[in-house]
């Protein structure tokens, strides 16, 4: 899951500066109107692919995000974070997980830091700009400050219309490629009350390993 949804940059010239600064200001622009909702769901595809390894994995799933808290659907488990308590449910093993999330785990990209994980511990440059079925996709490339740590580079692609990211493609140092394309992206949406609480009666059949 770390890998879903997971080195300095020495401003040898005032062109790198300024690039640096550019695509700072566009991420920030993106996580200032994602704070403005109150709720976001979000369709997605995933695609893990290690050509060496001869490894090409791909999937769907689906987020509900309101603040901190949050309901993922992928690979069959369903993860469901209330703000302070996270479940894991497997349908297939007939098990709940129960524990804490660790927010602050080194390289942890979990659902609720997805779309704001990049304001700290990167530094930024403006990429690309693809034309993508009619859609203006600005990229931003962001390289981890920490040189120990295992991804080498992220693009983050920003829908330049909407400044909704449009997907994520991660480059580890293993030469993994992850990309994770955002296929719907709804926000403020009516959610019912009881989304994010577990309802223990439903699992009275599931073994419970309760790690806290």
């Amino acid at each position: 899951m770390k890998k879903i949804i997971t080195t300095v940059f020495v401003l040898f010239t005032l062109f790198n500066g300024f690039t640096q600064n550019e695509g700072k200001a566009l991420l920030t622009e993106v996580s200032e109107k994602v704070k403005n909702y109150d709720n976001i769901s979000i369709d997605f595809k995933y695609v893990l692919e290690n050509i060496a390894e001869n490894i090409k994995q791909e999937t769907r799933g689906d987020v509900v995000l309101s603040g901190e808290k949050y309901k993922l659907n992928i690979l069959g488990i369903t993860r469901l974070y209330d703000g302070k308590t996270l479940y894991s449910i497997s349908p297939e093993d007939e098990e709940v997980t129960i524990s804490t999330q660790d927010e602050d785990e080194a390289d942890a990209i979990t659902p609720s830091k997805m779309l704001s994980f990049y304001q700290d511990g990167y530094t930024y440059e403006m990429n690309i700009v693809q034309n993508i079925q009619g859609r203006k996709i600005q990229y931003v490339k962001l390289k981890p400050i920490d040189s120990n740590a295992e991804i080498d580079y992220i693009l983050l692609g920003v829908d330049a219309t909407t400044k909704h990211i449009y997907n994520l493609i991660q480059i580890g140092k293993n030469g993994t490629k992850t990309t994770l394309t955002v296929n719907s992206f709804k926000t403020n949406e009516p959610l019912p009350k009881s989304l994010f609480t577990f309802d223990a009666d439903k699992y009275e059949d599931y073994y419970i390993n309760n790690l806290d």
